[in-house]
Protein backbone atom coordinates (compact mmCIF):
# COMPACT_ATOMS: atom_id res chain seq x y z
CA UNK A 1 0.00 0.00 0.00
CA UNK A 2 2.89 2.35 0.72
CA UNK A 3 4.23 1.93 -2.80
CA UNK A 4 0.83 2.32 -4.51
CA UNK A 5 1.05 6.13 -4.92
CA UNK A 6 4.59 5.78 -6.29
CA UNK A 7 3.49 3.13 -8.79
CA UNK A 8 0.50 5.24 -9.81
CA UNK A 9 2.78 8.23 -10.31
CA UNK A 10 5.18 6.25 -12.46
CA UNK A 11 2.36 4.73 -14.53
CA UNK A 12 0.75 8.13 -15.08
CA UNK A 13 4.06 9.66 -16.04
CA UNK A 14 4.67 6.82 -18.49
CA UNK A 15 1.23 7.26 -20.04
CA UNK A 16 1.70 11.03 -20.31
CA UNK A 17 5.08 10.58 -21.96
CA UNK A 18 3.57 8.14 -24.47
CA UNK A 19 0.72 10.52 -25.29
CA UNK A 20 2.96 13.59 -25.56
CA UNK A 21 5.56 11.76 -27.64
CA UNK A 22 4.67 12.33 -31.29
CA UNK A 23 6.44 9.65 -33.31
CA UNK A 24 7.56 10.00 -36.91
CA UNK A 25 5.53 8.07 -39.48
CA UNK A 26 7.63 8.52 -42.62
CA UNK A 27 10.24 10.86 -44.07
CA UNK A 28 12.18 11.56 -47.24
CA UNK A 29 15.17 13.62 -48.26
CA UNK A 30 15.27 16.60 -50.59
CA UNK A 31 18.99 16.96 -51.19
CA UNK A 32 20.55 17.40 -47.76
CA UNK A 33 17.23 18.44 -46.21
CA UNK A 34 15.14 15.78 -44.46
CA UNK A 35 11.34 16.16 -44.53
CA UNK A 36 9.58 14.29 -41.71
CA UNK A 37 5.88 13.67 -41.17
CA UNK A 38 4.76 12.72 -37.67
CA UNK A 39 1.59 11.15 -36.23
CA UNK A 40 -0.17 14.48 -35.65
CA UNK A 41 0.31 15.53 -39.28
CA UNK A 42 -0.82 12.18 -40.74
CA UNK A 43 -3.90 11.94 -38.48
CA UNK A 44 -4.76 15.56 -39.38
CA UNK A 45 -4.62 14.57 -43.06
CA UNK A 46 -6.90 11.61 -42.38
CA UNK A 47 -9.42 13.88 -40.61
CA UNK A 48 -9.34 16.45 -43.43
CA UNK A 49 -9.77 13.73 -46.07
CA UNK A 50 -12.63 12.09 -44.15
CA UNK A 51 -14.44 15.41 -43.64
CA UNK A 52 -13.96 16.32 -47.30
CA UNK A 53 -15.40 12.99 -48.52
CA UNK A 54 -18.27 13.25 -46.01
CA UNK A 55 -19.05 16.81 -47.16
CA UNK A 56 -19.11 15.70 -50.81
CA UNK A 57 -21.42 12.77 -50.03
CA UNK A 58 -23.79 14.83 -47.89
CA UNK A 59 -24.08 17.67 -50.41
CA UNK A 60 -24.49 15.58 -53.57
CA UNK A 61 -27.45 16.44 -55.83
CA UNK A 62 -28.47 19.51 -53.84
CA UNK A 63 -31.09 21.62 -55.61
CA UNK A 64 -31.43 25.38 -55.83
CA UNK A 65 -35.04 25.26 -57.01
CA UNK A 66 -37.91 22.83 -56.69
CA UNK A 67 -38.59 20.20 -54.07
CA UNK A 68 -35.60 19.32 -51.92
CA UNK A 69 -34.77 16.06 -50.15
CA UNK A 70 -34.87 15.51 -46.41
CA UNK A 71 -31.07 15.30 -46.40
CA UNK A 72 -30.76 18.72 -48.02
CA UNK A 73 -33.38 20.18 -45.67
CA UNK A 74 -31.51 18.81 -42.65
CA UNK A 75 -28.12 20.09 -43.88
CA UNK A 76 -29.56 23.53 -44.64
CA UNK A 77 -31.12 23.63 -41.17
CA UNK A 78 -27.78 22.77 -39.53
CA UNK A 79 -25.98 25.41 -41.57
CA UNK A 80 -28.57 28.08 -40.77
CA UNK A 81 -28.39 27.30 -37.05
CA UNK A 82 -24.59 27.56 -37.07
CA UNK A 83 -24.68 30.72 -39.18
CA UNK A 84 -27.21 32.38 -36.86
CA UNK A 85 -25.03 31.53 -33.87
CA UNK A 86 -21.99 33.26 -35.36
CA UNK A 87 -24.07 36.21 -36.60
CA UNK A 88 -25.16 36.73 -33.00
CA UNK A 89 -21.59 37.52 -31.95
CA UNK A 90 -20.16 38.89 -35.20
CA UNK A 91 -21.07 41.98 -37.19
CA UNK A 92 -21.74 42.13 -40.95
CA UNK A 93 -18.14 43.11 -41.68
CA UNK A 94 -16.80 39.68 -40.71
CA UNK A 95 -19.74 37.44 -41.61
CA UNK A 96 -17.87 36.28 -44.71
CA UNK A 97 -15.47 34.37 -42.42
CA UNK A 98 -18.26 32.21 -40.93
CA UNK A 99 -17.65 29.24 -43.31
CA UNK A 100 -14.01 29.21 -42.24
CA UNK A 101 -15.00 29.18 -38.56
CA UNK A 102 -17.39 26.28 -39.21
CA UNK A 103 -14.58 24.34 -40.89
CA UNK A 104 -12.26 24.95 -37.93
CA UNK A 105 -14.82 23.86 -35.34
CA UNK A 106 -15.45 20.65 -37.30
CA UNK A 107 -11.72 19.90 -37.56
CA UNK A 108 -10.99 20.59 -33.87
CA UNK A 109 -14.11 18.73 -32.74
CA UNK A 110 -13.22 15.60 -34.72
CA UNK A 111 -9.56 15.90 -33.68
CA UNK A 112 -10.53 15.94 -30.00
CA UNK A 113 -12.85 12.90 -30.17
CA UNK A 114 -10.89 10.79 -32.65
CA UNK A 115 -9.22 9.05 -29.70
CA UNK A 116 -12.45 7.06 -29.36
CA UNK A 117 -11.56 5.39 -32.68
CA UNK A 118 -8.04 4.39 -31.66
CA UNK A 119 -6.15 7.35 -33.15
CA UNK A 120 -3.96 9.72 -31.18
CA UNK A 121 -5.73 13.13 -31.20
CA UNK A 122 -3.69 15.71 -33.18
CA UNK A 123 -4.61 18.35 -30.58
CA UNK A 124 -2.35 16.54 -28.11
CA UNK A 125 0.51 17.91 -30.20
CA UNK A 126 1.57 21.47 -29.40
CA UNK A 127 2.51 22.07 -33.03
CA UNK A 128 -1.08 21.42 -34.19
CA UNK A 129 -2.71 23.70 -31.60
CA UNK A 130 -0.06 26.36 -32.26
CA UNK A 131 -0.68 26.15 -36.03
CA UNK A 132 -4.45 26.53 -35.49
CA UNK A 133 -3.95 29.51 -33.18
CA UNK A 134 -1.45 31.25 -35.48
CA UNK A 135 -3.75 30.70 -38.47
CA UNK A 136 -6.62 32.31 -36.55
CA UNK A 137 -4.58 35.36 -35.56
CA UNK A 138 -3.23 35.78 -39.12
CA UNK A 139 -6.83 35.82 -40.34
CA UNK A 140 -7.79 38.31 -37.63
CA UNK A 141 -4.96 40.67 -38.51
CA UNK A 142 -5.73 40.30 -42.23
CA UNK A 143 -9.35 41.27 -41.58
CA UNK A 144 -8.25 44.24 -39.47
CA UNK A 145 -5.77 45.59 -42.04
CA UNK A 146 -8.26 45.01 -44.88
CA UNK A 147 -11.04 46.86 -43.05
CA UNK A 148 -9.07 49.72 -41.50
CA UNK A 149 -6.11 50.00 -43.85
CA UNK A 150 -2.48 50.00 -42.74
CA UNK A 151 -2.69 53.45 -41.14
CA UNK A 152 -5.95 52.74 -39.37
CA UNK A 153 -4.77 49.40 -38.00
CA UNK A 154 -1.49 50.86 -36.73
CA UNK A 155 -3.38 53.76 -35.19
CA UNK A 156 -5.64 51.30 -33.36
CA UNK A 157 -2.62 50.14 -31.34
CA UNK A 158 -2.42 53.60 -29.76
CA UNK A 159 -6.04 53.68 -28.55
CA UNK A 160 -7.46 54.73 -26.17
CA UNK A 161 -4.13 56.34 -25.14
CA UNK A 162 -0.72 56.05 -26.80
CA UNK A 163 0.91 54.86 -23.56
CA UNK A 164 -0.60 51.37 -23.95
CA UNK A 165 0.85 50.89 -27.45
CA UNK A 166 3.42 48.26 -26.33
CA UNK A 167 0.68 46.30 -24.54
CA UNK A 168 -1.58 46.46 -27.61
CA UNK A 169 1.23 45.16 -29.82
CA UNK A 170 1.99 42.41 -27.29
CA UNK A 171 -1.64 41.26 -27.52
CA UNK A 172 -1.06 40.24 -31.13
CA UNK A 173 1.33 37.56 -29.81
CA UNK A 174 -0.43 36.69 -26.55
CA UNK A 175 -3.76 35.92 -28.24
CA UNK A 176 -2.43 32.98 -30.30
CA UNK A 177 -0.46 31.80 -27.28
CA UNK A 178 -3.58 31.79 -25.10
CA UNK A 179 -5.63 29.98 -27.77
CA UNK A 180 -2.89 27.40 -28.24
CA UNK A 181 -2.27 26.73 -24.54
CA UNK A 182 -5.98 26.66 -23.67
CA UNK A 183 -6.76 24.01 -26.30
CA UNK A 184 -3.63 21.94 -25.63
CA UNK A 185 -3.92 22.23 -21.83
CA UNK A 186 -7.57 21.16 -21.70
CA UNK A 187 -6.97 18.12 -23.90
CA UNK A 188 -4.02 16.99 -21.76
CA UNK A 189 -5.93 17.74 -18.54
CA UNK A 190 -8.85 15.57 -19.66
CA UNK A 191 -6.47 12.71 -20.46
CA UNK A 192 -4.73 13.06 -17.07
CA UNK A 193 -8.03 12.98 -15.17
CA UNK A 194 -9.10 9.87 -17.08
CA UNK A 195 -5.85 8.10 -16.21
CA UNK A 196 -6.27 8.99 -12.53
CA UNK A 197 -9.82 7.61 -12.56
CA UNK A 198 -8.66 4.38 -14.19
CA UNK A 199 -5.98 3.98 -11.50
CA UNK A 200 -8.63 3.75 -8.75
CA UNK A 201 -9.58 0.07 -8.31
CA UNK A 202 -13.27 0.66 -7.50
CA UNK A 203 -13.67 2.69 -10.72
CA UNK A 204 -12.24 0.10 -13.08
CA UNK A 205 -15.63 -1.32 -14.11
CA UNK A 206 -18.19 0.85 -15.89
CA UNK A 207 -17.26 4.23 -14.43
CA UNK A 208 -14.33 5.00 -16.81
CA UNK A 209 -16.71 4.58 -19.77
CA UNK A 210 -19.03 7.29 -18.41
CA UNK A 211 -16.16 9.68 -17.75
CA UNK A 212 -14.64 8.83 -21.12
CA UNK A 213 -17.84 9.90 -22.85
CA UNK A 214 -17.68 13.18 -20.96
CA UNK A 215 -13.98 14.02 -21.38
CA UNK A 216 -13.44 12.52 -24.83
CA UNK A 217 -16.78 13.51 -26.36
CA UNK A 218 -18.44 16.41 -24.55
CA UNK A 219 -15.27 18.17 -23.38
CA UNK A 220 -13.65 17.70 -26.79
CA UNK A 221 -16.58 19.37 -28.54
CA UNK A 222 -16.69 22.06 -25.86
CA UNK A 223 -13.05 22.98 -26.47
CA UNK A 224 -13.73 23.26 -30.20
CA UNK A 225 -16.64 25.60 -29.43
CA UNK A 226 -14.53 27.76 -27.11
CA UNK A 227 -11.74 28.05 -29.69
CA UNK A 228 -13.96 29.31 -32.51
CA UNK A 229 -16.04 31.44 -30.13
CA UNK A 230 -12.94 33.34 -29.00
CA UNK A 231 -11.70 33.59 -32.60
CA UNK A 232 -15.06 35.06 -33.65
CA UNK A 233 -14.87 37.61 -30.82
CA UNK A 234 -11.32 38.57 -31.79
CA UNK A 235 -12.41 38.97 -35.42
CA UNK A 236 -15.28 41.26 -34.46
CA UNK A 237 -13.05 43.24 -32.10
CA UNK A 238 -10.37 43.72 -34.77
CA UNK A 239 -12.70 45.45 -37.24
CA UNK A 240 -14.65 47.56 -34.74
CA UNK A 241 -14.18 51.29 -35.02
CA UNK A 242 -13.64 53.51 -32.00
CA UNK A 243 -16.59 55.73 -31.20
CA UNK A 244 -14.79 58.95 -31.99
CA UNK A 245 -17.03 60.25 -34.75
CA UNK A 246 -20.01 61.05 -32.46
CA UNK A 247 -17.72 62.98 -30.10
CA UNK A 248 -16.31 65.02 -32.97
CA UNK A 249 -19.80 65.80 -34.26
CA UNK A 250 -20.86 66.95 -30.79
CA UNK A 251 -17.81 69.25 -30.62
CA UNK A 252 -18.60 70.70 -34.05
CA UNK A 253 -22.22 71.30 -33.08
CA UNK A 254 -21.21 73.01 -29.81
CA UNK A 255 -18.77 75.27 -31.72
CA UNK A 256 -21.51 76.19 -34.24
CA UNK A 257 -23.91 76.96 -31.41
CA UNK A 258 -21.34 79.21 -29.74
CA UNK A 259 -20.61 81.01 -33.01
CA UNK A 260 -24.31 81.53 -33.74
CA UNK A 261 -24.85 82.81 -30.19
Amino acid sequence: MIFAPITMKLDLQKELNEQLNIEDVFSFNIGSFKVTFDEATVVSWIIIAALTVLAILLTRNFKVEGEISRRQAFMELCYEKAENFFKGIMGPKVEKYIPWLMSVVLFIGVSNIIGLFGFKPPTKSMQVTAALAITSIVLIEFAAFKEKGIGGRLKAFTKPVWVITPISILEVFTKPLSLCMRLFGNVIAAFTIMELIKAIPIFKVGVPVVFSLYFDLFDGLLQAYIFVFLTALYLQESVEEEEEAPKKEKRKKSRKNKQSA
